[in-house]
């Protein structure tokens, strides 16, 4: 097999997202978005708090968020629901884990903020600078601002901005400047929160394979489509929505390098139908384990279908099925 090499000496997510980051600027009156200054003057990208946002800008937060390594579009047509998100990424594991995954626990008491207290998981490229989870260390990248980059992303699906401790602590994490940051504020009850949300269809199949123990060097490339639907009336409502799009409609694609007894077992285990938890819509199984997410079975975050391609040999293998009836029944009422 051919040997794999540690990308993080040629490979920046932060710099490669910076065009992406100075191309949603470029759109903000477009796409109905509200930029400001925010704490310390950073920048606030206001996606959907006060302002309505759009699903391009959606899209593009989504690119941003992989890093600049994936590629992200909108489609229509297709069995059962008419818009569907389309993500695909040569370097999956960069993409998904080391930039879009929503793992830097951020937040701050009363105390601290003077007033409600604030909580978010950040996502997107500046987490690779503050490398903060053991997740780092085991993809064996850590992200620098090359060549005196211009700044960095963190993306936040929250309904209002950071207090200015969070900032604080970003910058003090990611060693930034405050005019080198850009902070994206996407609450999932929104029409940008809702498609990022919906966009991270790849994400979820790559955590699934890191949490089953697959070798994620050996994931050398990933496609996956979701259907879009419009945004919750609240943000319990589209948190649901979000979830359910992936469990019962995602569908990924995964290029691998390894032995085919190990691609089989990759399929096999991936769809979300091997959870105890499968079958119900995501509000339901959250309200019954008391709004717990660590009482939810984790086997349950994972797309509804997987294919698994393997470069050695040439062969694929699929497993789990799309449950759209699930998702029309809760999504669409018949004309």
């Amino acid at each position: 097999m051919p040997s794999t090499t540690n990308p993080s000496a040629t490979l920046s997510v932060n710099a490669l997202s910076q065009p992406l980051v100075a191309r949603l600027l470029g759109h903000s009156a477009e796409w109905q978005l509200a930029v400001s200054n925010g704490p310390m003057g950073v920048r606030i990208i206001d996606a959907g708090v006060e302002t309505r946002g759009s699903v391009e800008a959606g899209i593009a937060i989504t690119a941003i968020c992989m890093g600049g390594l994936g590629q992200v579009r909108l489609r229509h047509g297709g069995a059962g629901w008419p818009t569907q998100i389309e993500v695909s990424s040569g370097q999956p594991v960069l993409a998904c884990l080391a930039s879009q995954y929503a793992g830097w626990s951020l937040g701050a008491s009363k105390e601290e903020t003077g007033g409600k207290k604030f909580f978010a998981l950040g996502s997107g490229p500046a987490r690779a600078l503050a490398g903060k989870e053991t997740l780092f260390e085991e993809l064996d990248y850590r992200d620098s601002l090359r060549d005196g980059g211009s700044g960095a992303c963190l993306v936040l699906e929250v309904d209002r901005a950071p207090p200015e401790i969070v900032i604080q602590k970003i910058l003090r994490d990611c060693g930034l400047r405050p005019g080198q940051l850009t902070v994206i504020l996407t609450p999932t009850a929104s029409l940008a929160g809702t498609t990022q949300v919906v966009g991270r269809v790849l994400e979820v199949a790559l955590h699934k394979a890191h949490v089953l123990g697959f070798p994620l060097e050996r994931i050398v490339g990933g496609s996956g489509v979701a259907p879009l639907p419009p945004p919750g009336a609240d943000a319990g409502d589209a948190m649901g929505r979000t979830n359910d799009a992936i469990l019962y409609g995602g569908s990924v694609h995964l290029t691998v390098d390894t032995d085919d007894d190990a691609a089989r077992a990759l399929a096999v285990a991936l769809p979300s139908a091997r959870s105890r938890d499968y079958g119900r819509p995501f509000a339901d199984v959250f309200k019954e384990y008391g709004y717990d997410f660590y009482r939810i079975d984790p086997a349950l975050f994972a797309p509804a279908e997987a294919w698994v391609s393997n470069l050695a040999s040439g062969r694929t293998w699929h497993a789990g099925a799309l449950n759209l009836p699930l998702l029309r029944g809760q999504w669409l009422q018949e004309a």
